[in-house]
């Protein structure tokens, strides 16, 4: 169970996005990786590490092969670091009968809405404080840390339907409440004054904020066995987190190894930092540009026709309560190894061509894999995968570990598969 603790461990440092990629971004420096900022100069060496990130929430990290440059092409793992939940709107502060203070928030992404009542949250992101560079301006990570709100019920004897099917407003029924009010603490300001105690600044330094809640309960096993775990945003962290572990881990090989972790996909990746974005095959583009002395944009086409993308974004398992929900006869069970993920509308990437691929992997990794694909009569979901190859031309499959209630405050996965990811990670960065 040595990955999903460390995994458990990485979730419970990274409340927001933002917290992933700086984590990410410590575990890459801590093993000799060498930062390059976009308006840096790309001087690449062979067999060494290197990562780039844009808005703090996106992040391209490969290290060179060891002497052929790009001839050999990439192998990339693709993941993404946003989940599902709530974000804090600007002026949020609401006075509600001149007592409680409540704050205004915005469904981000496709939360199961119910999962986050009566819970312990707080609120993590990143404050921008004002002055200095206009163009550059100082940004702070922060996490609250703390339980700062709860999204109380409404007391059954008030609401007989709650368990017959009740509808949640997402303007009215989720705001998080924070504080009571008296003389001395007013609702105005009040979440902008916590922002500039916390950081140890004025109020009036605090320009904006990107603030987002999380549940402080921390993840935990569970099962007779220990065989599951429960945590919040094992979509897709469980993805992301061992991407970067197998980068690390890996020795040089004669081709460029690399992971992404983009944002913005649980709202669509057409941000500056999602999958959709220039991002991904700009970086690439950059690293060609480095390597290559001439027709960079022939050599980087050579390049990804033998390159391989792994687009590692989290199944849906079967669930034992409702066996009616999946395929008849491709129906992931938790801890029963990684899933291919399949579409005929090509919402996945996946192939036979590409499953072959990952298939041999598994093989190679000593470990089981298994099938996805959508009741014929029940819509899916899309991932990284076809976006990021709309962008760069290169064959890929779509993968992911089986998860129950996905998108969940807390969702739940298995011990064995964690382990089983990071050895296929490990085996695809193999030389």
């Amino acid at each position: 169970m040595k990955e999903a603790r460390e995994l458990l461990d990485f979730i419970d440092k990274s409340p927001s996005m933002f917290h992933a990629v700086h984590n990410a971004e410590v575990l890459l420096e801590d093993t000799g990786f060498t930062r390059l900022k976009r308006s840096d100069d790309f001087i690449l060496e062979d067999g060494k590490g290197y990562y780039t990130e844009h808005n703090g929430s996106a992040l391209i990290a490969w290290r060179m092969g060891c002497s052929s440059g790009i001839k050999n092409g990439f192998r990339i793992i693709a993941s993404h670091g946003d989940s599902p939940g709530f974000k804090i709107k600007p002026q949020p502060e609401i006075a509600v009968r001149n007592h409680y203070v409540t704050l205004n928030t915005e469904v981000y992404g496709g939360p199961i809405l119910s999962t986050w009542f009566d819970r312990p949250l707080s609120a993590a992101g990143r404050a921008v404080l004002k002055g200095g560079d206009l163009l550059n301006p100082d940004i702070q990570l922060i996490d609250f840390e703390k339980p700062l709100f709860t999204i109380p019920n409404l007391a059954i004897h008030m609401n007989r339907d709650v368990n017959e099917g009740f509808t949640i407003n997402k303007q009215k029924d989720t705001l998080p409440l924070l504080a009571v009010l008296n003389e001395e603490r007013k609702a105005e300001d009040f979440f902008t004054e916590l922002i500039a105690d916390k950081l140890n600044v004025n109020a009036e330094e605090i320009a904006d904020f990107d603030l987002y809640l999380y549940c402080t309960q921390k993840g935990c096993f569970t099962g007779a066995r220990d065989e599951f775990f429960s945590a919040g945003k094992i979509d897709n962290l469980g993805m992301a987190y061992p991407s970067i572990k197998a980068l690390v881990h890996a020795q040089p090989a004669d081709f460029i190894q690399t992971a992404v972790i983009f944002d913005n996909e649980e709202v669509g990746s057409a941000s500056a930092q999602g999958a959709g974005s220039p991002f991904f095959a700009d970086t690439l583009h950059r690293i060609a540009a480095a390597v290559c002395k001439d027709k960079t944009f022939e050599r980087l086409q050579q390049a990804l026709a033998h390159s391989f993308l792994i687009s590692a974004d989290q199944a849906h398992a079967f669930h034992p309560n409702y066996p009616e929900k999946n395929d008849i006869t491709n129906f992931p069970l938790i801890n029963g190894g990684p899933v291919i993920k399949n579409a005929a509308a090509m919402s996945y990437t996946s192939d036979a061509v590409s499953s072959a691929v990952f298939k041999e992997l598994c093989r190679r990794a000593g470990v089981p894999f298994q099938t996805f694909v959508n009741r014929s009569d029940i819509r899916g979901g899309s991932t990284i995968g076809p976006v990021s190859s709309a962008q760069v031309h290169i064959k890929s499959v779509d993968i992911g570990n089986p998860v129950l209630a996905m998108h969940s405050v807390r969702e739940l996965a298995g011990s064995e598969d964690q382990e089983a990811i990071f050895k296929v990670f490990a085996e695809f960065y193999r030389g």
